[in-house]
């Protein structure tokens, strides 16, 4: 009987105001990607505007990957969600989101924590 396929589902809770935590779930997610783990990356409250032009390219903590380019492997390997009421509290669609970024409500993300095999971690 084969094992059931691992995943990684990171949620993050955090937008700017928390740097270090921040950078923390995208460079676990990212390197999970990296490691060819199924990785799927939500952006909830402030951390949805990361999913937006300029925003990650402004962010900086010295010591950590730059955060464009942990948002591109993750985009790249995997999925990059905003929550469907952060963004609409913001006035966000999916118009307003970098290329391969997407919106979804809590039902996907419940379905993607549910997974056989999946393991959710929250920053």
């Amino acid at each position: 009987m084969d094992s059931p396929t691992r995943s990684l589902v990171v949620k993050l809770t955090c937008g700017t105001e928390s740097p270090e935590r921040l950078s923390q779930a995208f460079t676990v997610a990212a390197t999970a990607v990296a490691s060819g783990v199924s990785v799927s990356l939500w952006l909830t409250g402030e951390a949805s505007w990361l999913a937006t032009p300029g925003r990650a390219e402004a962010f900086e903590l010295p010591d950590a990957a730059p955060l464009t380019d942990l948002r591109a492997l993750v985009i790249d390997g995997g999925r990059l969600t905003v929550c469907t009421q952060c963004a609409a509290r913001r006035g966000l669609t999916e118009g307003d989101l970098v290329d391969g970024a997407q919106i979804r409500g809590s039902a996907a993300f419940v379905e993607e924590v549910m997974t056989q095999g999946a393991q959710a971690l929250v920053y």
